[in-house]
């Protein structure tokens, strides 16, 4: 069986489910995770603007943007780099257009989160499932991982889960195989987010 094979959503997704239903939120990351989502919470109508133009569930927006921004809504969606010129790191050179208020303000986090979305196809994305969504999440971050070291679940989705303890990329290339995350991963902020606003996220 190939690397390809092995990434691909219908080969993985009852994988996902498996950790999903057996995933638990760590003692001491618990009041970390409830700030996070109430900052989240807080700034809904912001994601939903975006869900609306795209169709791209609000809360999967939101845990990206904690992800890769910090929930600062002055960092592009692609990867925190600032909204004053196009994106540094990779994706470099994003969004292509010119910003809509011109370059004395800069971007705008909706412009910027809409460009980051529909470069990695979310637009397009049928199968919401949370599976899938998980699946997606990675996918966005990378299946660095799963491809060179998939003896450590990723960080970006379990951090702050008994499914992750070490091991981390802390640099695009360079691994660290005692190093630990910091972040409160995807899988901690949805089971809370899922509780806190009745979320209605199918599982087939």
């Amino acid at each position: 069986m190939t690397t390809e094979i092995l990434l691909r959503l219908r080969d993985l997704k009852p994988e996902y489910q498996k950790l999903w239903n057996s995933c638990e939120i760590k003692p001491e990351s618990l009041s970390l995770t409830q700030e996070i989502v109430a900052k989240i919470l807080s700034n809904r109508p912001r994601y939903e603007i975006v869900q609306q133009k795209i169709n791209v569930p609000w809360y999967f927006i939101a845990v990206i943007h904690n992800m890769e921004s910090s929930l600062k809504f002055t960092r592009h969606l692609h990867n925190g780099d600032s909204l004053k010129n196009r994106t540094i790191n990779v994706p470099s050179g994003r969004p292509i257009s010119a910003p809509i208020k011109g370059w004395a303000v800069g971007y705008t986090w909706e412009e910027s989160a809409i460009d980051a979305l529909i470069l990695k196809e979310f637009d397009k994305v049928k199968d919401w499932s949370l599976a899938a969504q998980l699946w997606q999440i990675e996918r966005y971050n990378g299946f660095g991982y799963r491809q060179f070291h998939p003896e450590v679940l990723t960080p970006y989705l379990w951090s702050g889960t008994n499914h992750y303890t070490k091991g981390k990329y802390i640099s695009d290339t360079q691994w660290d195989a005692n190093a630990v995350s910091s972040q409160i991963g995807v899988a901690a902020l949805l089971k809370i987010m899922i509780k806190a606003e009745n979320l209605q996220i199918s599982i087939a």
